[in-house]
């Protein structure tokens, strides 16, 4: 399951961070705030390799222990960062990368709406229920039982 998801300015601070368990919500920032190192290494390795490039999901950029720490960016350089709980072993590389599309998607509503300033923190009602909804989403994807299984068996 999802228990973070962050939109990182080009410049690097945050413009939204959300996170599932708020008591561990400081570790999510550290985490989120040390990947911005991996993305930086990834987009410099790519080069102008990026621009030419349609693919802006830059994959797994480290795991740990607890979590893996994915990371994609857009045209414009804002980066976006998901932390996904490790044992969530059903979740496959291309359910993440629908997720970051979705993001990036309901990130552009947010940059087409007249009353955002660029730069400015997200607080838009719609972007953070579709954040909740995702990360909702995820969470009810994981397997319960297997097949033909009773859920009180």
């Amino acid at each position: 399951m999802a228990v973070c998801v962050a939109v990182i300015a080009k410049e690097n601070y945050p413009l939204y961070i959300r996170s599932i368990p708020t008591e561990n919500e400081l570790k999510f920032h550290y985490m989120v705030h040390t990947s911005l190192d991996v993305v930086d290494e990834k987009i410099s390795a790519m080069g102008k390799a990026l621009v030419d490039q349609r693919e802006l999901y830059l994959g797994l950029l480290y795991p740990t222990e607890d979590y893996k720490v994915y990371g994609y960016v857009t045209n414009s350089k804002v980066k976006f960062v998901m932390v996904v709980d490790s044992s969530n072993t059903a979740l496959r590389d291309n359910e993440i990368r629908s997720m970051f599309r979705k993001l990036h998607n309901s990130y552009t509503d947010v940059m087409c709406n007249p009353f955002y300033n660029p730069g400015d923190r997200i607080q838009s009602r719609a972007f953070d229920s579709m954040v909740t909804s995702m990360m909702i989403q995820v969470l009810s994807r994981a397997p319960c039982c297997r097949a033909g299984e009773a859920l009180w068996a």
